[in-house]
């Protein structure tokens, strides 16, 4: 449809003004005649929103480790005496293959932003069990037990709370450690 000179333009959709998300990038503009309630600017020409740039656009995460990458660490990390004698045996190895990966993979989350995502974890170097359950024991198996295990075997600095991209990529290798026991089983 088309507006000639004469034909008021229409009127802009009513309702609450999306509230962008928090992150990196511009801030949108704070003060008098910027908020919802007070509408758009005195002098302000209506129009679509300018696009967004690419170096406006955030980061993307990391692509998740292969497989294949993820099996070569855990071998890296297997042939380590300590790490070696770390196997899912009788009922943790029942709790692994009743439980599912999916749902192992939702206990690995939890645990990891509980007892290893913060900066500073409670009890740093005792808080992961030696059983009780299967992801314990692939955090032992795997390095992923304390920050200075990650730190020395995964390059994972300690001192500031994990990233998303960093908890992924710890519970992708505990659930891949998960994965390799009950097929070996």
């Amino acid at each position: 449809m088309t507006s000639s000179p004469d034909t008021p333009a229409p009127d802009p959709p009513s309702g609450p003004t999306p509230v962008p998300a928090p992150g990196p990038g511009p801030r949108p503009a704070t003060g008098p005649g910027t908020g919802p309630a007070t509408g758009p600017r005195p002098g302000a020409e209506a129009g679509p929103p300018a696009a967004a740039s690419p170096a406006d656009a955030p980061a993307a995460a990391p692509a998740p480790p292969s497989a294949a990458d993820l099996d070569r660490r855990i071998d890296v990390i297997g042939r380590q005496p300590f790490r070696a004698k770390f196997h899912l045996r009788g009922r943790g190895l029942v709790t692994a293959q009743s439980h599912g990966p999916a749902t192992l993979r939702w206990h690995a989350r939890d645990l990891i932003a509980q007892r290893l995502a913060p900066a500073e974890p409670y009890k740093d170097g005792k808080q992961t069990p030696y059983r009780g359950h299967p992801v314990f024991v692939a955090q032992h198996a795997t390095a992923t037990c304390c920050r200075s295990c990650l730190r020395r075997w995964h390059e994972i600095p300690k001192g500031r709370e994990l990233s998303r991209a960093e908890r992924a990529y710890v519970v992708e290798v505990i659930c891949r450690w998960i994965e390799r026991e009950v097929a070996g089983a």
